[in-house]
């Protein structure tokens, strides 16, 4: 069988790919931002840059060389311990945080400015049209890269394009100073800021479902695989620098026109209205609705297969179960929602930092088990350190870690603990069955 793709095939799996990454974080956060960082907009940008696009990247690589699916990244952890991984990786990109914040952004930023006195019911009733929509998209799984690929990702680029020129051809006001810690450690504060994104944890899963896509179209063979795999991944990564960069350069010259604004969707909302007059909202309306709706149905899709292999339950079953559980989430609100899940994500995203790293040290490690195991544990337990200062626990007494005032205590020990593994454990032999395969 032939294995090779269509250029257009190949653009169109980058385009479902960054579609899937391009949702609610991604547009609420950068501008408020930039807003923030004002004169230190660039270190803070390229801080963003590095989580919200460099790790996503390297995830979608790591997974490539890893051979293409979960099971296979994490070979070298305990079987029980990578899916209790995999499982609250997809919770909180599923049902928990990241699938409902997409209905809610788009309730918010979307419809909600066209009433005039929004109610609760508003929401309620706009979120499950929204995953019902959503779910009839995800029904198809084989027909994602041409539904969303070739069709709604060229329609939403094509608005973020006109919004971006938008914006450096006509900034609505000057660069102001920084503020708050933006002040101090902008780029440490983006780096953490492009946690909120959780990009890494979607390339985790978008990967896999890549793969899946893939053999749809009919690639099997390893090498095809990684290098289509790399290449939408760098076509998805191309993308989002640019709607970052945008957004970010948006939020900088904002302060004339949003100043005091507590979130990313009211800056962009009323820098687009400055922008474009009373069609401004229609825009971002059409940008909005497009950016959710694509990342909720790879976000539905992804969990519904992962849950799917764990259980009886089938694909499209769990399509049902998960739109609505989506739909109940959404109705919780964006300020709370967001709350709740920034402790989860400073617990977490250490430790998805670290597999990625793993992986691509694997083949230099003495015994990669014992190295995936230490690192990992290390990892997870000064994240967790990093999560309980986050919701508000006093652990004052572990103040003494490098960065552990800006949220990075688990930084060091975790780089102390990979360099540890290259000197500990060498009785392992090269003769393991995954070694020799």
């Amino acid at each position: 069988m032939k294995q090779s793709l269509k250029l257009t095939d190949i653009t169109a799996l980058g385009f479902m790919l960054f579609a899937f990454f391009l949702g609610a974080g991604n547009i609420i956060f950068p501008p408020l931002a930039g807003q923030l960082a004002g004169e230190n907009v660039l270190p803070a940008m390229f801080g963003f840059l590095l989580t919200a696009v460099g790790l996503p990247l390297i995830t979608i690589i790591a997974i490539a060389v890893a051979g293409g699916s979960w099971e296979k990244l994490t070979r070298d952890l305990p079987v029980k311990a990578a899916t209790i991984m995999a499982v609250l990786i997809f919770i909180i990109i599923g049902p928990a945080f990241a699938a409902p914040r997409t209905g809610l952004v788009a309730y918010e930023m979307a419809v909600k400015p066209f009433f005039a006195h929004a109610e609760q019911i508003h929401l309620t009733i706009f979120s499950i049209l929204f995953f019902i929509v959503a779910m009839s998209f995800a029904w198809s799984q084989g027909k994602l890269i041409d539904i969303i690929g070739k069709i709604l990702t060229p329609v939403l680029f094509i608005g973020l394009i006109v919004l971006a020129f938008a914006v450096f051809f006509n900034p609505q006001g000057e660069i102001v100073a920084a503020q708050g810690e933006y002040l101090t450690h902008p780029l440490q504060k983006g780096f953490l800021e492009g946690y909120n994104t959780m990009d890494t944890f979607g390339s985790l899963m978008f990967g896999v479902l890549i793969v899946d896509a893939l053999r749809g179209k009919g690639i099997t063979e390893q090498k095809a695989t990684t290098k289509y795999l790399i290449c939408a991944g760098l076509i998805a990564a191309l993308g989002l620098v640019f709607v970052y960069v945008s957004l970010f350069y948006l939020g900088a010259t904002s302060s004339a026109i949003a100043l005091g604004a507590d979130n990313g969707g009211v800056v962009l909302s009323q820098y687009v209205q400055a922008l474009f007059g009373q069609y401004g909202q229609v825009v971002l309306t059409i940008i909005v609705l497009l950016a959710c709706l694509t990342t909720a149905i790879g976000l539905i899709s992804a969990c519904s297969d992962y849950f799917s292999s764990l259980t009886k339950i089938t694909y499209k079953q769990w399509v049902i179960i998960n739109g609505a559980a989506c739909a109940f989430v959404a109705n919780v609100g964006l300020a709370q929602l967001i709350s709740l899940s920034v402790p989860v994500l400073f617990a977490l995203y250490p430790v998805a930092i670290a597999l990625v790293v793993l992986t691509f040290l694997r083949n230099k490690l003495p015994n990669s088990r014992f190295a995936y195991r230490s690192v990992m544990s290390v990892s997870l337990v000064f994240a967790l350190i990093d999560a309980a200062k986050v919701a508000g626990i006093d652990v004052s007494v572990f103040s003494f870690l490098p960065l552990f005032d800006v949220g990075m205590g688990w930084l060091l020990p975790t780089v102390v603990a990979m360099i540890g593994v290259f000197f500990v454990g060498k009785s392992e032999q090269p003769t393991l069955a995954e070694d020799a395969a």
